[in-house]
């Protein structure tokens, strides 16, 4: 009798597929590395459950969705909900590595190809599934964010507006935002309060002279890595990591670039606050003016240390007075 193993028994089991879907606002293309075969789901609550249903008999090592401005939310929801591995990545990021793997013509079905290649060769970070609370909290900070700049538009237009009915109009707008701003601080407030573990949080933050609701709620929203990641990593991630510019022997000059447009307008706005009462980002400020530095590139350099600082905290679990670098200073003022 034959000793020789079968084909069945030394052949290798097939890798798990790499997978990337393009997210139209009625249509899923959903592309595996390695095949040119795009499927094509409607972007409704039956297309997306197809899609769930298939993915899961499929086991994927990664799913990639690129983020559409909110029309991937449902899809990346129900794909979280069934315990998918689905990583979330920026727009720009893909077009970048398209381009670099020379692939310059863009169509839905090349978008769902190229997101998968990119799941394979990127490695992304895989999305978490939110509490209902968390996904609550991110929906009202984005919304306060949007009415704000709206608010601030409207400001700047009354100040180069001259006829008595369009400044009667304006300012009715700018009343109505101001109402609804008002609103949702407080709904942000309760949700913060009515959360133990938002509570805890908020309540570390706020220990921060120059940091107040609107970051603390901002940073509870969207940056969950706060205190879960190094300081370097969550400083790129905000977008206020400093890139190098070099080549040979040149030196270039180091500029930030990319991450949370959102999140880094808001830590701008507290940074600032910060400068004045805040003694730690004060000395850090002076020093940093003294060694001939401008003030843009002091203010980015304050918000990086702030960030890093609120990482710490939040990591360790300590209050601003237990920071070490807080001490050293109450010691040497």
């Amino acid at each position: 009798m034959s000793t020789d193993p079968s084909p069945s028994s030394t052949s290798q089991p097939a890798a798990a597929p790499y997978l990337g879907i393009d997210v139209a606002k009625e249509k899923l293309d959903l592309a595996r590395d390695g095949s040119d075969q795009v499927d094509v789901f409607a972007n409704d609550p039956a297309g997306i459950a197809r899609v769930v249903a298939l993915l899961n008999e499929a086991k994927p090592a990664m799913i990639v969705v690129e983020s559409t401005g909110g029309l991937e939310r449902p899809l990346l929801e129900a794909l979280l909900e069934a315990s998918l591995p689905v990583a979330l990545v920026h727009p720009g990021r893909v077009r970048y590595f398209a381009k670099g793997v020379g692939i310059l013509a863009k169509t839905d079905r090349i978008d769902a190809r190229v997101l998968a290649r990119f799941g394979q060769q990127a490695a992304p970070r895989l999305a978490e599934k939110r509490s209902k609370n968390e996904a609550e909290l991110r929906d009202l900070v984005a919304c306060r964010r949007q009415l704000i700049n709206t608010r601030t538009q409207q400001s700047n237009r009354r100040g180069i507006t001259f006829s008595k009915s369009a400044l009667k109009s304006i300012d009715a707008v700018i009343k109505a935002l101001d109402k609804q701003i008002e609103s949702l601080d407080k709904q942000i407030r309760d949700l913060l309060d009515a959360d133990d573990d938002f509570k805890y949080f908020d309540g570390l933050l706020q220990t921060v002279p120059g940091v107040g609701p609107g970051l603390s709620a901002t940073l509870a929203a969207d940056l969950r890595e706060l205190g879960e990641t190094d300081r370097q990593q969550i400083c790129a991630l905000v977008g206020v990591a400093p890139f190098a510019d070099d080549s040979g022997t040149t030196r270039g000059k180091r500029s930030i670039r990319g991450g949370r447009g959102g999140v880094r307008s808001v830590l701008y706005m507290a940074t600032l606050s910060a400068l004045r009462v805040n003694p730690v980002l004060r000395a850090f400020s002076q020093r940093l003016q003294a060694a001939g530095k401008i003030a843009k590139v002091r203010i980015v350099a304050c918000m990086r240390k702030l960030l890093s600082l609120l990482n710490a905290m939040i990591r360790d679990g300590l209050s601003w007075d237990e920071l070490n670098v807080v001490k050293k200073l109450a010691a040497n003022p």
